[in-house]
């Protein structure tokens, strides 16, 4: 179980335009962690970047599925918001022109170049998984993946008993 963080207001994020899947694709509850501003790397290089956001519950058992995989894939930054309702994936630009899983939003950048911060983005929120040199954004198909069975994890636990 995660630690608790205390809850303080953040900056919400919009879902993709006319790519999201139709009905409510938003997590329900406080905003999603804040949307990465402008920011380079240590080395200068552009870190573009869109945001998957996800509630907690199958963000968590997501990034628990993609550190345990056999594969070893690199895992990206990983937001929270500071009531912990909402994770936020960092994925390359470009990813909310496909994405379509459901329960989940991704905010694309519109060239607007939005980048991988040092610092978390806005007051509240906080780096579950900080940015590292290794894995700079984690990989959209390998990421729906593990939503994909985070989500049937999370059905199998609740309709268990």
């Amino acid at each position: 179980m995660p630690p608790t963080i205390p809850a303080t207001p953040t900056i919400p994020t919009a879902p993709a335009g006319p790519t999201a899947p139709a009905g409510p694709t938003a997590p329900a509850g406080p905003a999603a962690p804040a949307i990465p501003t402008a920011s380079t790397d240590p080395a200068g290089r552009d870190q573009s970047c869109d945001l998957v956001t996800v509630p907690a519950r199958q963000g968590l058992e997501a990034v628990d599925i993609l550190r345990r995989g056999r594969d070893q894939e690199p895992v990206g930054p990983v937001l929270h918001d500071g009531a912990c309702d909402t994770l936020g994936f960092i994925v390359p630009p470009g990813t909310a022109d496909a994405w379509d899983v459901p329960g989940s939003a991704c905010t694309r950048t519109d060239g607007r170049g939005l980048r991988i911060p040092a610092e978390p983005p806005g007051s509240g929120s906080g780096w579950l998984l900080p940015p590292a040199d290794d894995a700079p954004v984690t990989d959209p198909a390998v990421l729906r993946a593990a939503l994909d069975q985070a989500a049937r994890l999370i059905e199998a636990a609740d309709n268990c008993c």
